[in-house]
């Protein structure tokens, strides 16, 4: 998909349904053969669901759109940071869709959501990635994340 005319944008109840159907696309990558790819995502439903319900004021919802299709969002919530319990946000979902993926409009996504949040008070920004995600990490790194964190998990 050549993207000439992108407008990001906040989330609306109207997106509710392409936003939905997006985040199966986050297991879109090799994932750990001990992890099922909905899982990867429906916690992130749950979120999404509750915000549009207006449960979760916390978060701020964009998405990205193209000749009136949405094809990315990000929901991001506002939270302390983990250590220092500074004023944070951290990115729950970032997620473009397969036309529009090596467009752009992932790192549009993210640029806007970083923005949303330092003007809502964060002070720096987290996210997760699993390890095997490599596209996604470069990309981070590019955007200029960097690696602080590592989780271990041993099935028992």
């Amino acid at each position: 998909m050549a993207i000439t005319n992108m407008l990001i944008r906040d989330g609306t109840s109207a997106d509710a349904d392409a936003m939905l159907a997006l985040l199966p696309r986050l297991a879109a990558f090799d994932i750990p053969a001990h992890r099922k790819a909905e899982h990867l995502w429906s916690g992130d439903a749950a979120l999404l669901r509750r915000w549009l319900a207006g449960d979760a004021a916390q978060c701020l919802v964009q998405v990205a759109v193209v000749n009136d299709t949405v094809v990315g969002v990000t929901l991001t919530s506002l939270r302390p940071d983990l250590l220092s319990h500074e004023p944070s946000a951290h990115l729950e979902v970032i997620v473009v869709s397969a036309e529009a993926e090596g467009s752009g409009a992932g790192k549009a996504l993210l640029r806007a959501a970083e923005q949303n949040a330092r003007e809502h008070g964060a002070q720096a920004m987290t996210l997760h990635v699993i390890s095997s995600n490599e596209r996604a990490r470069a990309i981070y790194e590019h955007c200029g994340y960097q690696n602080e964190m590592l989780r271990y998990i041993k099935l028992l």
